[in-house]
């Protein structure tokens, strides 16, 4: 969930309290939860791990990682499966080094407090940089007139790949009329080589039956 929807999701159902939730099939199915008395200070993170979890960054050797280094979130815990039924290659692609690797990109900071930064498979190479797909569509949340966002990687003969950005306006707003608004706003926001090559803007986005954008449809 978006710090942007975070924030609006708190103030719509205030009193009631937020819990940010973070796990997988493959851990039946929690790993970590951020109390939400830390939410005000850690927007966006997906908290601690929960009891009987070890939950950290780590390289590829399973080695854990210093904090604010980046790397792909690994666990370990009586919660993790076996493997994948009748999937052997599938399973050894997670299950390395007695840990699972989650295939997110993630930090942890000074507190101790872990931050997703988006999936293995969905960081775009531009030229030397990989940008994270989430972190594009989070600053896009943030716009007032931006009900829906998703952010792929398409061919570029001379960095590999470019950004683009697929955005659904907020209430019928004709936001596709102000390219140049919306563009500084992320370059308020954004790094230069963070920037979106093109923008498209339509009614909606695929999704799966789950609220999954699909991202291979909009490739």
């Amino acid at each position: 969930m978006a710090p942007a929807i975070q924030k609006e999701v708190a103030k719509v159902f205030h009193p009631a309290k937020l819990f940010i939730m973070y796990g997988a099939t493959e851990a039946s199915a929690r790993l970590s939860y951020l109390d939400p008395n830390d939410l005000p200070r850690k927007w966006g993170s997906i908290g601690k791990a929960i009891p009987n979890v070890e939950l950290f960054i780590a390289d590829d050797k399973g080695h854990p990682l210093r904090q604010g280094e980046q790397g792909e979130i690994v666990a370990r815990g009586a919660n993790i499966m076996q493997g994948y039924w009748n999937h052997p290659e599938e399973t050894r692609k997670v299950l390395r080094n007695g840990l699972y690797y989650t295939g997110d990109v993630g930090v942890m900071d000074d507190d101790g407090f872990l931050f997703v930064i988006g999936r293995n498979k969905d960081m775009i190479k531009i030229g030397g940089n990989r940008v994270s797909a989430k972190e594009i569509e989070e600053v896009l949340y943030e716009h007032p007139d931006v009900a829906d966002a998703a952010v792929i990687g398409i061919y570029d003969e001379i960095l590999g790949e470019a950004i683009k950005a697929f955005i659904v306006p907020k209430n019928g707003n004709l936001i596709q009329d102000r390219n140049d608004l919306i563009m500084h706003f992320l370059k308020s926001k954004l790094a230069p080589y963070k920037l979106p090559k093109y923008l498209e803007f339509r009614d909606t986005l695929p999704k799966n039956k789950s609220g999954k954008v699909l991202k291979m449809n909009l490739k």
